[in-house]
């Protein structure tokens, strides 16, 4: 990791933990002085010039503190106006591939909706609540405020942001099956001690690893410039990493686990909710299929093994 992406960590790990448990009008002044939003906003056009890398570690990191804040949606939406050319909302905004489902609706200044032809910026004028598993999703009636050619999609970069959060979310899942299970004791010895539990929680580290090496790759991609593949990819196993993984966390964890005091309800209900966002696994099994018969053998190969490195 560089030196600078772990000074951005560090600052945001503070500023996550100082916006913890606060409601999204307290919360929001304060992340928006911090000056986060313009993460991917190129230096020379007043941003902070960050990368895809450094987008998916901060967005990792505030999946694993659960804030119910519109934070990646709206370091999105920023960097696709900017490129766009058009003016910035204040206040927080959303990404959706329509207004049937825009992730917090209610509280966005702006929605932007993109489908890698045409961007198109909505001011909501009425929303309906759609969804309360996790996070906030909203049916919106909305207006016009802008529209622009572009070939941003927001299917794709809506996917790439819920892997990013969801590989925090699960790795706060494993780490809290761990440490319930190395204290709780059974037979004579901790949970961790029984062969069966042993199997379960290495069964679900391999999954919070495979999404944190998808999302590292669609990263990579993503700052090469074509990530269409990767990001399909890292979806649909993030999805899968979803079905596995929080079916392992809670049972492992017994009947603590389903209780709403326990903390583990606040990651695994929104990963459920995550994995149906921006695609679900129809969605993306068959882009990934897609691409892999386009391809052929040796092609599927060639970019199955290919470097993605700044060096290659």
């Amino acid at each position: 990791m560089s030196e600078n992406r772990t000074l951005l960590l560090d600052s945001a790990a503070a500023l996550f933990d100082d916006l913890a448990g606060l409601e999204i009008a307290a919360a929001w002044p304060r992340f928006d002085a911090a000056g986060l939003a313009t993460l991917l906003v190129p230096e020379d056009a007043g941003g902070f010039g960050g990368d895809w890398g450094d987008f998916f570690a901060v967005l990792r990191l505030a999946g694993e503190n659960t804030l119910s804040l519109p934070i990646g949606e709206t370091i999105l939406a920023t960097r696709l106006l900017v490129d766009a050319g058009l003016d910035v909302p204040t206040g927080p905004l959303s990404i959706a591939t329509s207004l049937d489902a825009v992730p917090f609706g209610r509280h966005a200044a702006g929605i932007v909706v993109a489908d890698g032809t045409r961007l198109t910026l909505y001011r909501a004028a009425s929303v309906t609540a759609a969804a309360a598993s996790g996070d906030p999703l909203d049916a919106v009636t909305g207006d016009v405020m802008a529209s622009a050619p572009s070939t941003a999609c927001t299917m794709h970069l809506g996917a790439f942001l819920r892997v990013a959060q969801s590989a925090g979310a699960l790795d706060k899942a494993l780490r809290m099956a761990m440490d319930y299970t190395g204290q709780r004791m059974q037979f004579g010895k901790t949970l961790s001690q029984q062969q069966a539990v042993q199997q379960s929680l290495a069964i679900l580290a391999v999954e919070t690893a495979a999404i944190d090496v998808a999302g590292q790759g669609a990263a990579a991609a993503l700052d090469r410039g074509e990530a269409a593949f990767e990001i399909a990819a890292a979806k649909l196993r993030t999805n899968m990493a979803i079905g596995t993984g929080t079916s392992i966390a809670h049972q492992v964890h017994g009947a603590i686990g389903f209780t709403h005091e326990y903390d583990l309800h606040r990651y695994t209900r929104r990963l459920m909710g995550w994995r149906s966002e921006f695609g679900n696994d129809r969605h993306w099994a068959e882009r990934t299929g897609a691409f892999a018969l386009k391809a052929g053998g040796a092609g599927l190969w060639g970019a199955l093994t290919a470097r993605t490195d700044k060096a290659a």
